[in-house]
């Protein structure tokens, strides 16, 4: 029956993404306890292209569904950053390092199974040449910035959660 299943996907979806909320404060603690512990120091370089913080707040004002495929989305291309990049260039500490992709990749995984589409994407733009050390430090400290963001959003998310299910 139609309606057992419409019953059944709106219970489920809550509970996983409640499940979802309750990890990610912990893998998300991990992956940036060991992006700052992997490389020492934090560049201080400024990007050149400006980092997209009304654009995080704008994004805190669409539903929840969206908030959460954003930050889906925003992981896998922080992901493909370390994972495609050549990161020869570094001296990273390699088991923090593979941690921290690692870290990402769970994070993906369990944000995979609350969305189907791709909606929203975030696109950032590193307009630099080479792949050298000062390229890759540059990204280092701007996933930091974006992990600090996402965290900053799962925590509205979270609330906006929390407020629906104690007025429901």
């Amino acid at each position: 029956d139609q309606r057992c299943l419409l019953v059944l996907c709106s219970t489920l979806s809550p509970a996983l993404c409640c499940d979802w909320l309750r990890h990610y404060g912990h893998y998300s603690n991990m992956s940036l306890s060991l992006l700052r512990l992997m490389g020492g120091q934090v560049t201080e370089q400024e990007s050149p292209v400006p980092f997209p913080y009304r654009f995080y707040i704008s994004i805190r004002t669409t539903e929840v569904r969206s908030q959460v495929v954003f930050v889906r989305d925003s992981l896998v291309q922080i992901a493909d950053l370390y994972r495609h990049g050549n990161l020869s260039s570094v001296t990273w500490d390699t088991d923090r390092t593979n941690g921290f992709r690692m870290s990402l990749d769970r994070q993906i995984d369990e944000l995979r199974t609350l969305t189907v589409a791709l909606s929203v994407a975030l696109t950032v733009v590193l307009c630099l040449q080479g792949g050298g050390s000062a390229y890759w430090q540059l990204i280092r400290k701007e996933t930091q910035l974006h992990l600090e963001q996402l965290d900053l959003l799962v925590n509205s998310i979270r609330s906006s959660v929390v407020s629906t299910s104690v007025q429901g």
